[in-house]
């Protein structure tokens, strides 16, 4: 890990599991795709952070306010010192997507469990079905840093300005030959395809099988070498609902050092419903 552009971010299984006691100073959160999965088990003194009910305000479709996300970390015992350590499924899909919300709201020490709940399953660690409870804790956020999200807007710009961007989507959604993944809801893209300009790179490409980010060198390989992608320029990417591209978010920022990366969460789920907003199908050498 210490190869990483910033490897502070990124602990271990065996760091956690030295950690977990530390209640005082290390909260441990579980947030997952698969929102019924932290009770059949998780880690000891770990919280569960749903996405769908903790980070999202139906009624606005979208984030939490300031106030609620006050509320929602006095409830987990979450001071504005805390370590906060998150993991989950799908190699930390959803780990990646609440980093990067606590980070909106500007909670300062953040970090990512390496290879997620897999492989802390994988390596026989113990698991409980005890729900932790914590004194409830004072807390002061940050009105939300918009410097790591792009709204549909920023995205046009950039877009227009030929500036860099990262479809981290399948290459069948790339391509516009399906407007969902395979076995995954359709949430209501009419059109299928991708931002003009965008390149296509996998979110899964920066995993390995254990569900662990790759070494430095690997990452380089596939982002700066193999799609030119230069880490002093700014950035965004983006996937269906931003989920994904929290994962290639925290990828490019914390461990390949990329300077001003944005995740547009409105993704494709917005993008290909505008009207007027122009779209590519195909491979980008076919246009």
């Amino acid at each position: 890990m210490s190869d990483y552009a910033h490897p502070d971010v990124l602990v271990s299984t065996d760091w956690v599991s030295h950690h977990l006691a530390d209640t005082a100073n290390v909260r441990v959160i579980e947030s997952n795709e698969d929102i019924l999965l932290y009770a059949t088990g998780h880690l000891h003194n770990a919280v569960h952070v749903d996405w769908t009910n903790d980070l999202q305000d139906p009624d606005v479709r979208d984030y939490i306010s300031t106030k609620q996300f006050e509320r929602l970390c006095s409830r987990l015992g979450i001071h504005e010192d805390t370590t906060v350590v998150f993991y989950g499924d799908k190699s930390n899909w959803w780990a990646c997507y609440a980093f990067w919300t606590f980070k909106m709201f500007g909670h300062k020490d953040c970090r990512i469990m390496d290879g997620g709940r897999a492989k802390w399953v994988a390596e026989g660690r113990v698991m409980t079905t005890d729900v932790p409870t914590f004194e409830s804790a004072d807390y002061d956020a940050s009105e939300p840093d918009t410097s790591i999200r792009a709204f549909r807007d920023d995205v046009m710009n950039h877009m227009k300005d030929g500036g860099q961007m990262v479809d981290v989507r399948s290459p069948q959604e790339y391509i516009g030959e399906v407007t969902h993944m395979a076995g995954y809801p359709q949430e209501g893209a009419l059109r299928g395809g991708h931002i003009p300009g965008a390149s296509n790179v996998p979110w899964s490409r920066a995993a390995g099988e254990d569900g662990t980010f790759k070494s430095r060198d690997e990452l380089e390989a596939i982002y700066l070498e193999e799609q030119g992608l230069n880490p002093k320029e700014d950035m965004i990417a983006y996937c269906r609902i931003g989920e994904r591209s929290s994962h290639t978010w925290f990828v490019l920022k914390y461990l390949l050092g990329f300077e001003n990366v944005r995740n547009y969460d409105g993704s494709w789920t917005e993008w290909g419903n505008l009207v007027g907003a122009p779209i590519e199908k195909g491979e980008p050498d076919e246009n």
